[in-house]
């Protein structure tokens, strides 16, 4: 999947730190642009560029998406929501994969951005001296007392702001400045959002109504950039309602301030399925839902797999023990449909990252060169217990039982399935669906698997198992074994387990991997 901020070529934009002010920006044509509206030109200029690369349409979406890998009408969805100028809601189980999303929102999003020199809240130089872009986009307190006649907001008139005052900075948006993160709870209350007062500032000043004392909460922090609320239904209804006023009119007023700051942002929120009731009707209807489930394609579960052994795979594991552990939890999806809200979270995408992990480490204790059957085994139990949610002593041990159970009866199978593919895979891909060359690779494989003086001369390169070799290459192109793991080590790892499971037959096995699950 193609990287989309890598691949498309960028609008030539100043050096971060460039300063100018606000006349040069209006003499050089700049616009006061809402976040929805950068985000809306953002997105579309990607994807012009990545069907510029080739890429069909959707592909170009789902590149936009590199962490994540959802349905291609999930994408089309979040892409329609966002190019309309809408805040999103992203709705569904634990582990499913909204966060990731939200968070790859965010690397979207564009990051420089023109602002007042100096605003906490980075007002749009504009804002401050063009009566238009003031009316959409009105400056903050702090601003309006900067810029106004003898310091007096109340006699702000952006009309009468001289635009060579206004020191203007390109800056890039960041935590904090232009982005803030939420974690919904019970004890995040309005302030949280609004903001507190900074006590350094207040002996100052000594007006605790001033907004020069304030220090900005989360909502004031997003301005001109992005807001993501992990779990809004966590939020008590106090908070919810300080995030409504900010969605429906771009303000936001702390409880201990005369006046109100621009709150103007992309709202990216998340929800588990239980907490869907505890948002209020109004917060929700201003948020487009977008359902994130489970992905129905075992092609799909196997990418998530993937893409975390990419980043934190620390030993060769072969890809028969990866695919099985990805079956088996797929399996446990299919067949524990959320009747008990302990284990709603074993089948979740961060146990099926997790299972991979738990088994090489399983194997490295052990002090095995290369991870078993028995090794999987345990790292699912491992992992899939490590999920279910502890309530207490009793509860837990019934539900490790059922779990444990599950994998007795579940794992053989899916080793099965998994060996059967890849042996199928080679036979038609290399071998050409040839009886005999598959019969004498088999031969060759058999005695070369266990005898390790073999393998030595064949990893030193002795002319050794001509017939075997196609797959020793197989192998080493298909799972890209690191050192020490030697390419012949890991195909002979690789034939034990096909061995051990597949019996080196095809029955069409392969065809349906891509096939919805169930």
């Amino acid at each position: 999947m193609a990287d989309a901020a890598s691949t498309v070529p960028s609008t030539p934009l100043p050096p971060i730190g460039t300063r100018t002010t606000a006349a040069d920006l209006k003499a050089s044509g700049a616009k006061l642009d809402s976040p929805s509206d950068r985000f809306r030109a953002e997105i579309l200029r990607l994807l012009e560029g990545l069907r510029g690369k080739g890429l069909s349409r959707e592909a170009a979406v789902g590149a936009l998406f590199p962490r994540t890998v959802l349905p291609q009408s999930t994408y089309e969805d979040v892409v329609a929501a966002l190019v309309s100028g809408a805040h999103v809601l992203f709705f569904g189980p634990s582990g499913a994969g909204k966060t990731n999303l939200a968070k790859d929102l965010w690397e979207l999003f564009p990051k420089g951005a023109w602002v007042v020199a100096g605003c906490p809240v980075l007002d749009h130089p504009l804002s401050v001296c063009d009566p238009v872009a003031a009316k959409s986009a009105p400056p903050c307190p702090i601003c309006q007392r900067r810029f106004a006649a003898d310091g007096e907001v109340a006699r702000f008139d952006p009309a009468r702001v001289n635009p060579r005052d206004v020191p203007a900075e390109f800056v890039r948006l960041r935590e904090g400045f232009g982005f803030a993160r939420l974690q919904g709870s019970s004890e995040v209350f309005p302030d949280h959002l609004t903001g507190n007062i900074n006590l350094r500032k207040l002996e100052e000043i000594g007006d605790p109504m001033s907004p020069l004392v304030l220090e900005p909460g989360k909502l004031l922090q997003a301005n001109r950039g992005l807001l993501l609320v992990d779990e809004i239904g966590k939020l008590p209804l106090g908070t919810q309602n300080v995030l409504l006023q900010a969605l429906q009119e771009g303000t936001v007023t702390p409880s201990k301030s005369r006046e109100s700051f621009p709150g103007n942002f992309v709202a990216v929120c998340t929800s588990n399925l239980s907490d869907l009731d505890n948002i209020n009707d109004p917060l929700s209807d201003r948020l487009t839902s977008v359902h994130i489930t489970y992905n129905a394609l075992h092609a799909a579960n196997r990418r998530i797999a993937e893409i975390a052994r990419a980043e934190d795979s620390f030993a060769f594991l072969p890809e028969i023990l990866v695919d099985s552990g990805v079956r088996l939890i797929e399996a446990w999806r299919l067949r524990n449909s959320g009747d008990n809200p302990d284990v709603g979270e074993v089948g979740s995408n961060r146990t099926l990252i997790d299972v991979g992990q738990r088994t090489e480490a399983i194997a490295i204790l052990a002090g095995h060169e290369l991870p078993t059957p028995d090794d999987l085994k345990a790292g699912l139990l491992h992992a899939m217990r490590g999920r279910i949610r502890a309530r207490s002593g009793d509860s837990f041990d019934q539900n490790e039982t059922r779990v444990r159970e599950f994998i007795d009866r579940n794992l053989e199978p899916a080793l099965k399935r998994s060996a059967g593919v890849y042996w199928c895979r080679f036979y038609h891909d290399v071998l050409k669906e040839s009886k005999a060359e598959g019969e004498a690779a088999v031969a060759e494989g058999r005695r070369l698997a266990s005898d390790a003086a073999l393998k030595d001369q064949v990893a030193q390169g002795a002319s050794l198992f001509p017939k075997f070799r196609p797959f020793v290459t197989y192998v080493a192109e298909r799972e890209h074994p690191k050192s020490p793991v030697r390419a012949v080590d890991a195909a002979a790892a690789v034939f034990q387990l096909l061995e051990r499971y597949s019996l080196f037959t095809c029955s069409g096995a392969e065809a349906d991997d891509d096939a919805p699950l169930g």
